[in-house]
């Protein structure tokens, strides 16, 4: 594992094939992405956003977006008038990477 908070590090692009996160692994990066719920089955991770308007939530979600697309990493989102949820996962190799907790922790310094 790295020294380097998740917030310094990079996604790196993930094919098929490339193991998930281990639960120990899960269990490091965990603390370093408050807010972020594990799935049951430890496939994803959500966190849920309230803002005082629509607007804001949008305006929210497109830093998100901009940093995804900076990151080549995409959450999946819902969201409606105030709220947002946003969930990551790397599709590729259907479960959790490392990316998805460098993007949480990116994600979260917007908060700050």
């Amino acid at each position: 594992m790295s020294d380097t908070p998740l917030i310094g590090q990079v996604c790196v692009s993930c094919r098929p094939g490339m193991p998930t996160l281990t639960k120990d692994e899960i269990a490091e990066y965990m603390p370093q992405t408050p807010g972020w719920a594990l799935s049951d089955d430890g496939k994803w991770i959500r966190r849920d956003f309230k803002f005082k308007d629509y607007m804001e939530g949008i305006d929210f979600l497109n830093k998100v977006s901009a940093i995804a697309e900076a990151e080549g990493h995409h959450p999946d989102y819902r969201g409606g008038w105030g709220k947002l949820t946003l969930e990551l996962t790397t599709h590729a190799i259907h479960g959790l990477s490392k990316n998805d907790f460098i993007l949480a922790a990116k994600i979260n310094a917007l908060l700050d």
